[in-house]
């Protein structure tokens, strides 16, 4: 389908100016949500649906902004996003556009002032900003615009992107955004909104998933399908890397920013990030995730009574596993939704007994049995270690640790929360150590080779396999800012720009 073709959202109607109708981690975090909305009455309850949707990409803060053509209205605020909105606060977001975002925290405080949409004022007008992902050269960007004048009110890396548009010589809108835009590095996927327009834009690299859907003469953006599934909207397609769509009164068209760039679609969104009923490039989230059981098995076998996963993430995957082997799958883990988060916990003990509290062991499936455990990752190993001893504790016989990806020993520099590389366990222990440390009797984890096989995504070039697997390689897509080579280029190229002077 193509976006050239379709009527103008803004059009017809809607272009109508007054028309308003874990502390430490056990898991890498999640990275943020956004979602759009151009061309519906409802604009602001689909948003809300929508984050909803997406609520497990982030639960530090939520925020919603709306335009009816001349103003915005917005509302943003800490928590979940139906503790932050209601009835009444959405049927007051009025207009027929919106942007909306669920907030990890991976990049400045976990703050009321950091929530999104970001909300600018500047000689342009009007400009609300929602992003996922995390740009590596942000610091280096603060602190020359911070020298040119800047000033920040956040410690959010997606300011950086107003000061751009708003100090780029570039008079029209669209343009001085893609003009920032050609200044950025790292991951990111951004929803701009102003009064006329709503603007979508993807890295060059790909990394965050970011697609297109449609209801009606709407057009919707969203991190993932699933929430186009939500709100009874249709998948068009990805938004392509490198690519920026306008939508405004004369219509919705596409172009390129940047040539897209060595593919690196974050391999963890297969893995563990992404919701189940969500699909990537094609590819489901729950039937990939099965494939890596099912290799997993193929790689690291087990003689075992029974299989269970870790829910939610490895519940795939543990099928998969179990469909593979022959051993029953069964529901040996409880999972129990109504916990608290348990890194708000002040020390190590309360932290490990909060695990307690979020996940059971099913005594009557594993008494007596030789256990099967797939879980999707490892980082610091406390986890695992706590979740062998509960299903030990419960009678198993043997515990047999299976992870569906690679050893994670590299940090992450694109949007996801990851350690340090000191702490993550597999950085500095052996396969054999991780599995005395965290008490399995054996342990057994997949192959790079097989887990790009069996997430079965196809090549976008003959050069690679069109994934970012920096965690488990130490070989990033694109430069990060542990690079200082790539940094000062960076560095270089924006000051040419500015005709700034090269420092001694």
């Amino acid at each position: 389908m193509s976006l050239d073709e379709k009527k103008s959202p803004w059009v017809g109607g809607y272009y109508n100016a007054g028309r308003g109708g874990d502390g430490p981690l056990s898991k890498p975090g999640e990275e943020c949500g956004v979602f759009g909305v151009v061309g519906h009455d409802d604009a602001s309850f689909l948003s809300y649906y929508g984050l909803h949707a997406l609520q497990h990409r982030g639960q530090d803060s939520a925020g919603i902004c709306t335009t009816d053509g001349t103003r915005f209205h917005s509302h943003r605020g800490m928590g979940i996003t139906k503790e932050v909105f209601d009835q009444e606060k959405l049927e007051q977001l009025k207009g027929f556009a919106s942007i909306g975002h669920v907030r990890y925290s991976t990049s400045g405080a976990s703050h009321i002032v950091n929530a999104q949409p970001l909300i600018f004022r500047y000689r342009g007008g009007e400009l609300a900003v929602a992003t996922n992902g995390h740009l590596t050269n942000a610091k280096y960007l603060r602190k020359e615009l911070e020298e040119d004048g800047s000033i920040f009110q956040t410690t959010s890396d997606t300011e950086v992107l107003g000061h751009l548009i708003a100090r780029s010589p570039e008079r029209d809108t669209e343009a001085a955004i893609r003009d920032a835009l050609t200044r950025l590095r790292g991951a990111y996927a951004f929803l701009i909104l102003t009064n006329d327009r709503m603007i979508a834009a993807r890295d060059p690299n790909g990394f965050r998933p970011f697609s297109i859907g449609k209801l009606g003469d709407a057009y919707l953006f969203a991190s993932e399908t699933c929430a186009f599934d939500v709100v009874g909207a249709e998948f068009v397609r990805e938004v392509r890397p490198g690519e920026m769509i306008v939508l405004d009164k004369d219509g919705i068209r596409s172009e390129r920013f940047a040539q897209p760039q060595r593919r690196g679609i974050c391999t963890m969104e297969y893995v563990y990030f992404a919701r189940p009923d969500s699909n990537i490039d094609g590819i489901n989230i729950h039937a990939g995730r099965k494939r890596l059981g099912q290799q997993l098995f193929r790689e690291a076998p087990a003689d075992a009574d029974v299989v269970t996963g870790v829910p939610d993430s490895s519940i795939s995957a543990a099928i998969g596993y179990a469909e593979e082997s022959g051993i029953p799958y069964e529901m040996g883990l409880i999972k129990n939704r109504y916990a608290g988060r348990t890194f708000i916990q002040p020390s190590q003990a309360l932290r490990e007994q909060g695990v307690k509290m979020k996940l059971s062991a099913v005594r009557k499936v594993v008494e007596g049995k030789r256990v099967v455990v797939i879980d999707d990752s490892v980082v610091r190993g406390t986890t695992s270690r706590l979740i062998v001893g509960l299903v030990r504790e419960a009678g198993a016989t043997e515990v047999h640790l299976r992870i569906s990806s690679p050893p994670f020993r590299n940090p992450c520099f694109f949007g996801i929360d990851t350690p340090s590389r000191e702490e993550l366990v597999a950085s500095g222990m052996t396969v054999e150590e991780i599995r005395q440390h965290v008490g399995a009797d054996s342990m057994g984890y997949l192959s790079i080779p097989g887990m790009i096989e069996a997430i079965g995504r196809k090549s976008c070039d003959d050069r690679d396999s069109g994934h970012c697997l920096g965690c488990f390689t130490d070989e990033y897509p694109a430069a990060t800012s542990h690079e200082p080579e790539a940094v000062q280029q960076i560095l270089s190229d924006w000051r040419r720009r500015k005709a700034l002077p090269e420092e001694e």
